[in-house]
Formats: C-alpha cells, sequence, structure tokens
C-alpha cells in the first residue's frame, strides 16, 4: 500500500455510523416533542376564530322551540348557554356556568328561575342573582326575537 492510497478505518467508519444514529435518534425525538407540544400549545393558548367580514359571531333558534316560560340549553361560543323566554315578547340568553365554582346551572320551571346544583345559587331570567353563594351575576349575550327566531349575538 502506498501513502497516497485512501483507506478507510474502522473507527472512522464506526463515527459516520454513531453520527448518523445520533442524527436519526435527535430527529424523530424532536418530531414526537413536537408532536406532544402542539395539542398541549392548542389547549393552553386556544387560537380564536376569525369570522368571515370581520362580524360578531350570532346564532338562530326557533322562537317555536322555546315555549312562554320555558327555557332551551344549548353550546354558543362553545359554552354551555341557557335561552328563556319569560314572556311573549321577552328573551334573555345566559351563559348557564355558575359565578361561583363553574358548575352548569339547571332551569327551575315551576319556580321560574336558574338553580346551581352544586352549592344552591339561584338567579331570575335575567342572570341575577336571587340566592346562594355566587358572586355575580350570569354573563348575558345581546339576544333578540327576528321574526320567528330567536337571535344570539356575540357580546
Amino acid at each position: 500500500m502506498s501513502a497516497g492510497e485512501n483507506i478507510e478505518t474502522p473507527s472512522s467508519n464506526e463515527d459516520t455510523r454513531r453520527w448518523f444514529l445520533n442524527a436519526m435518534i435527535s430527529f424523530f425525538g424532536a418530531v414526537t416533542a413536537l408532536g406532544v407540544a402542539y395539542p398541549v400549545g392548542m389547549y393552553l393558548w386556544p387560537r380564536e376564530k376569525k369570522v368571515k367580514g370581520g362580524g360578531k359571531r350570532s346564532m338562530k333558534i326557533p322562537l317555536s322551540d322555546i315555549h312562554v316560560g320555558g327555557a332551551k340549553f344549548i353550546r354558543f361560543l362553545n359554552k354551555p348557554t341557557v335561552i328563556l323566554r319569560p314572556s311573549e315578547i321577552q328573551v334573555s340568553a345566559l351563559s348557564a356556568i355558575c359565578t361561583h365554582l363553574g358548575c352548569v346551572v339547571k332551569f327551575k320551571e315551576a319556580a321560574g328561575e336558574l338553580q346551581c346544583p352544586c352549592h344552591g345559587g339561584r338567579f331570575d331570567a335575567n342572570g341575577k342573582v336571587l340566592g346562594g353563594p355566587p358572586p355575580a351575576p350570569l354573563v348575558s349575550f345581546p339576544v333578540r326575537i327576528d321574526g320567528d327566531y330567536i337571535v344570539v349575538e356575540e357580546a
């Protein structure tokens, strides 16, 4: 063998193999970390949904779905919401989440009020606290009757 020949030594072959294995382990580790980090990030920092045209989000409910003195529970803005119809021409839309500890309220038609099953909080048809531990009224949404529909809008 002459001095000019390039002979690959076992140590350089092992170094190349070691480098390749380290690169692959790092690559798959990074892909796995991103696969875990993305859903965790989406949970911690949810994106706001963009509305076409820049307007506010709204929902239409047929007026016939709620009888006078009744209520209907829906999901509005991805949250439990209750639509109340205390009279023929009056409607209200309230968050169904109690302001005390976040339990979902129930509608008691006989009493004409919303009641929290967790600690006995009570609210009227406008969300005002009637009794119990809730520190604040229920969050309300702009709502109106438009023909044969109840229209709930984002605040």
